[in-house]
């Protein structure tokens, strides 16, 4: 073998021996593929673990996962799904085999599988006999998906991964890849339909990739020092800060809103001023019209008089804002670097979780939001999570900030898991909460029992704890 396999191997023993929620080595490959993937997804482990669904009759999928606009989209949140046209909606099917080559059975089973699922005349239980209930669910959410949003004119992309430990992809196994590629668009004719082959080298590679986040801005003018100038108040050219919110292929960076409580409105009454602001009013200069952003960091460096170092960079107030002037630049790319409007940005460290969370919740509480969405700022929350740190546990409140520490997957618990862990518990309702992990905290009777009655921090890490000693997750155990 060579260096890069022997070490991606190693790798994977010592992770495989600190995370007690495989059975097997080859069974955590399978995560551990998925989670370099789709590294740039920032997907939380909780997540990456919703999609695993290889086993007897998986039809040659380990892993499925359904993303719109960068957002993974699970069966419960069909129902309210929405989205902008032109929205990109991704079917991503990864098959992940802990061995030193690509074969072209792997392919050959895609083949079969996809001509059977993806054909929407066919009715998906029919198959229940030929594929296991996880298969088929994740195909009904694409199917489902693609249905609800036909008339906002999206995207697709279906990209397949096939992911091993070797070193070069045989001919007849790239030909498979292209009779794939064939039969999917003629299922799918308007998609984008890709077979991406991830060896030794680039596992490597992504491993290897920091979880640290550090970009440098460029400033309008010398910004606006406050106290003892960590913080700052500035200008930014739109056409810089376009930049600064994608990523080298050209896409939103999502991570950088992971804690803005509100998500992108679509085309409503504000959105469509904002859009109609970039359009047409170039006269004038955009942060005169425009609130700005909020953008919170671990760390700022000032480089020059007009350059600033961001570590970890959050934008946690101005995600309409940002995803207009994406949506403009996107469509107008000729004008990058040449329209001369600025954009308001604070810049803020904030001292500690509480006052971060205080920010959080005072720049998105001047108009209406559903509380659900600010919920993890509640009290309750930072109090469970420093209750779990004392006793060993990491609570997530903010998405991967404790797997981007490099703490032990087994011992973050994420919000979603701790509810479900709680509703099935106390509640006695392990059903309800297996089928709507992403809205269990929306719901405001379930939200007040369990979390606005003083209950016991104890009962929280009992909860959690009993969940996360359970190879499968709690509430498959139910």
């Amino acid at each position: 073998m060579t260096n890069n396999q022997i070490l991606i191997k190693e790798c994977i023993k010592q992770e495989f021996k600190e995370n007690n929620s495989f059975s097997t080595e080859n069974d955590f490959f399978e995560f551990f593929a998925s989670s370099q993937a789709l590294k740039n997804y920032n997907l939380s482990d909780d997540e990456l673990s919703s999609g695993l669904i290889g086993g007897g009759l998986d039809g040659g999928c380990d892993a499925i996962y359904t993303f719109l606009n960068g957002d993974l989209i699970k069966q419960d949140q069909i129902d309210t799904i929405k989205a902008p046209k032109g929205a990109t909606l991704v079917f991503t099917i990864i098959q992940a085999k802990n061995t030193i080559s690509f074969g072209e059975d792997a392919i050959m089973k895609w083949k079969t599988t996809c001509s059977n699922l993806f054909n929407m005349s066919n009715t998906l239980d029919d198959y229940s006999d030929r594929y296991n209930e996880r298969v088929i669910d994740s195909f009904r959410i694409f199917r489902d998906s693609i249905t609800k949003l036909i008339r906002n004119q999206i995207k697709v992309q279906i990209l397949y991964y096939y992911i091993t430990c070797a070193e070069e992809v045989h001919p007849n196994v790239r030909m498979q890849a292209e009779e794939l590629t064939s039969t999917i668009k003629s299922i799918y004719p308007s998609a984008q339909v890709e077979v991406k082959f991830l060896g030794a080298d680039d596992l490597m590679e992504l491993y290897n990739t920091s979880s640290e986040i550090n970009i440098n801005l460029a400033l309008a003018d010398q910004p606006i020092a406050l106290g003892n100038k960590v913080d700052y108040v500035a200008l930014i050219n739109l056409s810089t800060y376009y930049k600064f919110i994608t990523d080298d292929s050209g896409m939103l960076r999502k991570s950088f809103f992971e804690a803005n409580v509100r998500d992108y409105q679509g085309s409503n009454s504000v959105n469509s001023a904002i859009a109609e602001t970039l359009e047409n009013r170039k006269d004038e200069d955009f942060w005169w019209l425009n609130n700005g952003v909020t953008i919170l960091a671990e760390k700022i460096t000032p480089i020059t008089n007009r350059e600033l170092l961001l570590v970890n960079p959050e934008i946690v107030n101005g995600l309409q804002s940002s995803t207009e002037i994406y949506k403009y630049f996107s469509t107008h790319i000729d004008l990058i670097d040449k329209d001369n409007r600025n954009i308001l940005v604070r810049l803020i460290v904030p001292e500690n979780e509480r006052v971060r969370d205080n920010i959080i919740f005072s720049t998105n509480n001047q108009t209406a939001i559903p509380k659900s969405s600010l919920r993890v700022t509640d009290a309750i929350h930072l109090q469970i999570e420093m209750y779990f740190k004392t006793r060993g546990l990491y609570y997530d409140r903010r998405k991967n900030y404790y797997k981007n520490q490099k703490k032990k997957a087994t011992d973050i618990v994420g919000v979603s898991f701790l509810a479900q862990c709680l509703i099935s518990i106390i509640l006695q309702k392990p059903d309800f909460a297996r089928a709507r992990p992403s809205t269990l905290l929306t719901d405001d009777d379930t939200y007040i029992k369990l979390y606005e009655q003083e209950q016991d921090l104890e009962a929280y890490y009992k909860a959690a704890l009993l969940g996360k000693k359970n190879t499968v997750s709690l509430i498959a155990f139910f």
